[in-house]
């Protein structure tokens, strides 16, 4: 079973001032998609707190998958691809360009996300938007694409090839 870290990052769900939905909609999804969640945070919108946990958690071989919600627009607040890119080893573009490419068809406000992902060690880190309807449509949309590129990254499978 392949494990999922989840991070949201939000000030004002850090300070209990509006519940977190996003995470729990990752979590619905991760789950009924066979991922055992491990981790669930709320942090703030702090670029250093943001990127020492995703780092702890790949440094620690916690967790194969790690999705984070919210912090990829425009507000001066808005860090997450910056703190996913301070941390991760190699970029995963055709990730987030795949989540814009299909969010596009729903709605114009895609173009706006400046999602990142990227590889550190053997952990997979995706930034998804912040809004529960929009973690929904992205997730289920790449989530089935995830497992043969997870078993590439951590050596379960060694041909990229379909049969």
């Amino acid at each position: 079973m392949k494990r999922v870290a989840i991070i949201t990052s939000s000030d004002m769900g850090f300070q209990g001032k509006r519940e977190d939905l996003s995470g729990p909609a990752i979590k619905e999804i991760a789950e009924r998609e066979g991922y055992q969640v491990v981790s669930m945070d709320i942090l703030p919108d702090d670029r250093a707190m943001l990127s020492r946990r995703m780092a702890e958690i790949a440094d620690e071989n916690q967790e194969e998958l790690i999705l984070t919600t919210g912090g990829t627009g425009f507000s001066p607040r808005d860090v997450m691809p910056e703190a996913t890119e301070d941390i991760t080893e190699r970029k995963v573009p055709g990730i987030p360009e795949a989540i814009r490419a299909y969010s596009m068809t729903i709605t114009k406000r895609a173009m706006l996300s400046r999602a990142t992902a990227g590889i550190r060690k053997k952990t997979l880190i995706i930034n998804l938007p912040g809004s529960p309807k929009a973690v929904k449509e992205s997730l289920e949309y790449i989530i089935g694409a995830l497992d043969h590129g997870i078993e590439i990254m951590t050596g379960e499978a060694g041909n990229c090839a379909r049969q």
